[in-house]
């Protein structure tokens, strides 16, 4: 895999790698863990969830800053692996207040913010040797495979740590639980029979006091997270020693020298800042006016702020790079505001919309070491194909071997097995780790013909691949029961809660079927990016735009809210018609200005 490549690409794989592992343990279950904690709504779980996300991706600017303005990308990258253990350290402590619990968030995106943008470019820079340039999409595409192991395997030890935990306190899981526990403390459960049978169900035995069920299995419930935020810590120190061991294979750059003449005039770098700084202020207040929303415009105005501020500072020679840079940024708001949908809306539809129990064949998707063996079978049988015999008779012996497994394990299953919507969050990583080389050998295939697509037109095509995976959602989704039509007041002016009906439930090959073209599109999109940025960014700007890709990034994340928001007032199609839209009319941006940024690359 690492064949033609420099070894510092082992070292960035396999340091995000680690700390991947620990970012994905937290995105599988942090809006299950906050609503189930601290009760709140999917409305209030997902503002926090999109200010979370901003943070991770909008505190790479400082982290770009900060590694272009002294070149020590290597020790920023170090800072930040540091950082993150400590937040990821306070997350794991049961029984922290709300706002501990935010300051947790904030420090691990804090270190995110110095670790991950110039990770990033710290490969880029690996291939501005010409000896590798050539292979520098694949790298990214290499690197991203890296960042979808760990994540592939996040949400099995999430799910499977937070189960420990119920199972030595005596209980089951049953993911409709939390809520329904906080509606009955709060007396605005309607279906009481329903939490009841539940309750008797998970407990194992009739449960007498709800009252006393409701409290303790939301206790045992949170903190079965916070062990399993525990874990994420431990990943941290993975990637640590990984990288503190094997850094010295990346490369240690030199201050970029700038001729006099091409330096702006220190005035100059006054008003730029002014103007950045009047832009952000304007655009805040603007926002705050039309939508009251005034987090949404601090957003939006630190994103224009720093379109100004890099139109300020970038040479006349350099601005031709910098303006082709900001269109795709603009582009990628809309991607990852649909994308990152599999966090928030896709992970509420996959608890409250996708059945609870499966049969012996689908729970082998859901079981971690069933998967593995299945993912080895597999293997094997493509093995089969290869040339080499040695080659081939390893794979048969995978295919003998793991398919025997796969039997026994699914032979020992009953007809229904429960299922955890954490567990969902899997697939789009598996498939990352699938198709990366299949892929890849698409493009090589077309490379050797002069017939592969420039690396803008692919960010296009994979915005309209985007589109299909939310229709596969939306044909799904009609005819369900909505949530805002599981809610009403009763005469005395309390809004009442109904749990999903089971009629409302639909089998989980529809959302893993959403997530498989949702990966394909994010294999067009997001590493072909990563190349973009590392292409066309001036040489003194590599840490700073890749900070501007993460604040495009973030500020798409903030516009996750546009999701859980809608959750409750909207009809299950009409919510996801909207990220059909929004990547469809991205797609065609990106189309009308493709000789641009074409010409950006050469």
């Amino acid at each position: 895999m690492f064949k033609d490549h420099p070894k510092g690409l082992f070292v960035a794989f396999f340091s995000n790698m680690g700390e991947r592992f620990g970012f994905y343990t937290m995105m599988a279950i942090l809006v299950l863990f906050l609503q189930a904690r601290y009760g709140l709504s999917e409305a209030q779980a997902g503002e926090t969830y999109s200010w979370f996300y901003f943070g991770i991706y909008a505190l790479a600017l400082i982290g770009g800053i900060l590694a272009d303005s002294t070149r020590k990308y290597k020790l920023v990258i170090l800072a930040g692996i540091i950082v993150m253990f400590a937040g990821y350290l306070i997350m794991a402590i049961p029984g922290n207040p709300l706002a501990l619990t935010l300051i947790g968030l904030f420090t691990i995106a804090f270190g995110n913010g110095l670790f991950k943008g110039n990770l990033q470019a710290v490969v880029g820079q690996l291939y501005d040797d010409p000896k590798y340039s050539k292979v520098r999409d694949s790298a990214f595409m290499i690197f991203y495979m890296g960042i979808n192991i760990g994540a592939f395997f996040a949400p099995f030890v999430a799910n499977g740590i937070r189960n420990w935990f119920l199972h030595s306190q005596g209980f089951e899981h049953d993911g409709s639980l939390p809520a329904m526990c906080h509606a009955f403390k709060n007396g605005t459960l309607e279906n009481m029979s329903k939490f009841q049978e539940l309750a008797d169900k998970v407990s194992g035995t009739a449960v007498t006091d709800l009252g006393a069920f409701a409290n303790q299995y939301l206790e045992v419930f949170s903190k079965g997270y916070n062990y399993a935020f525990g874990i994420a810590a431990l990943a941290m120190v993975v990637s640590l020693s990984v990288y503190v061991i094997f850094n010295r294979l990346l490369p240690t750059v030199q201050k970029v020298k700038v001729a006099d003449s091409e330096k702006p005039k220190a005035t100059t770098n006054l008003v730029s800042l002014l103007l950045a700084g009047g832009l952000m202020i304007t655009t805040s207040v603007i926002f705050y006016l039309a939508m009251g929303d005034l987090a949404l415009g601090a957003a939006v105005g630190l994103f224009i702020g720093f379109v100004a501020m890099m139109f300020m500072i970038s040479t006349k020679e350099e601005r031709p790079r910098v303006t082709s840079l900001l269109l795709v940024f603009f582009v990628v708001i809309f991607f990852w505001m649909s994308f990152h949908q599999n966090g928030l809306t896709l992970t509420f539809f996959a608890r409250d919309y996708t059945v609870k129990e499966v049969g012996p064949f689908t729970n082998i998707f859901f079981n971690l070491g069933s998967m593995l063996a299945f993912i080895g079978t597999v293997a094997g049988v493509v093995m089969l194909f290869n040339k080499k015999r040695v080659i081939k008779l390893i794979g048969l012996g995978m295919f003998l071997v793991l398919g025997a497994v796969t039997w026994w394990l699914v032979s020992g299953w009953g007809p229904k097995n429960p299922i955890a919507p954490e567990v969902f969050q899997s697939f789009n990583p598996l498939f990352i780790v699938s198709l990366t080389f299949p892929v890849m050998g698409i493009f090589t295939w077309l490379r050797n013909r002069n017939q592969e697509p420039s690396t803008p037109k692919k960010i296009g095509i994979g915005m309209i691949i985007a589109s299909f995976g939310f229709l596969i959602i939306l044909v799904a989704s009609i005819g369900l029961v909505s949530p805002h039509e599981l809610q009403y007041v009763d005469s005395f002016g309390a809004t009442k809660y109904n749990p999903v009906p089971d009629s409302s439930r639909v089998v989980p090959y529809w959302l893993i079927s959403g997530y498989l073209v949702l990966t394909i599109a994010e294999l067009f999109l997001s590493p072909m990016g990563l190349s973009f940025v590392s292409k066309v960014a001036p040489a003194r700007f590599q840490g700073l735009m890749q900070g501007g890709w993460l604040l495009a990034t973030a500020v798409g994340n903030k516009f996750l809210f546009i999701g859980s928001d809608f959750w409750g007032k909207l009809d299950l199609w009409q919510l996801w018609l909207i990220f059909i839209v929004c990547c469809l009319l991205s797609a065609l941006f990106i189309f009308s200005i493709l000789k641009r940024l074409e010409n950006a690359t050469k």
